[in-house]
C-alpha cells in the first residue's frame, strides 16, 4: 500500500496550511521541528530535499528561540506553516512581548555560547521578520522561502 498521498489540490500548489500549539519545552520545540518536516513531505517535498532541510532548520531555531527567550509560564507557542504557489512560511508566535528579535547581519563574537540563530536564519530565508500578534499579547517571528 503506499504511503504517499495522491496528488491533490493541496500537494498541487493551491493554498495549504498547518496550526499547532506546542509546550514550551525543548521536546515541544523538537515535535514542531519534526511535524513542519513531515507536513512538507506530506505536500510534495521529501525530507531530503533542499527546501524540506532549509525549512525544518529554520523552524528548529525559531522554536528554539520562542522557548528560550518568549517562554511564559503556562503558555504554549504556535507555529503556523503556509504555502501558496511560490512559497513557504513558517510563523511561531509566542506570548512574550518585551524581547523582539531584530534583524542585525552582526555575529555574535567567536567565543560567544549562543546568539547565531537568527543570523542563520536570516542567511537561509528569503525573508523573515516579525509581527505583533493580532488579538493576543505577544509576538509572532516569521520566515519566508521562495519556492522558485
Amino acid at each position: 500500500m503506499n504511503s504517499k498521498p495522491s496528488p491533490t489540490a493541496e500537494t498541487r500548489g493551491a493554498s495549504r496550511e498547518f496550526v499547532m500549539r506546542f509546550s514550551p519545552t525543548p521536546r515541544g520545540a523538537r515535535l514542531a521541528r519534526r511535524l513542519v518536516a513531515d507536513r512538507l513531505d506530506a505536500w510534495g517535498h521529501p525530507h531530503t530535499s533542499t527546501i524540506n532541510e532549509t525549512l525544518t532548520l529554520i523552524t528548529a531555531e525559531l522554536t528554539a528561540n520562542a522557548v528560550r527567550h518568549g517562554h511564559v509560564p503556562g503558555r504554549d507557542f504556535e507555529v503556523r506553516l503556509t504555502g501558496t504557489g511560490g512559497a513557504l512560511r513558517v510563523e511561531v508566535s509566542d506570548t512574550r512581548t518585551e524581547r523582539v528579535p531584530l534583524p542585525s547581519d552582526n555575529a555574535p563574537p567567536a567565543d560567544a555560547e549562543s546568539g547565531r540563530g537568527l543570523v542563520l536564519v536570516a542567511a537561509l530565508a528569503d525573508e523573515w521578520g516579525t509581527t505583533p500578534r493580532v488579538n493576543a499579547p505577544g509576538k509572532t517571528v516569521w520566515a519566508m522561502l521562495g519556492l522558485l
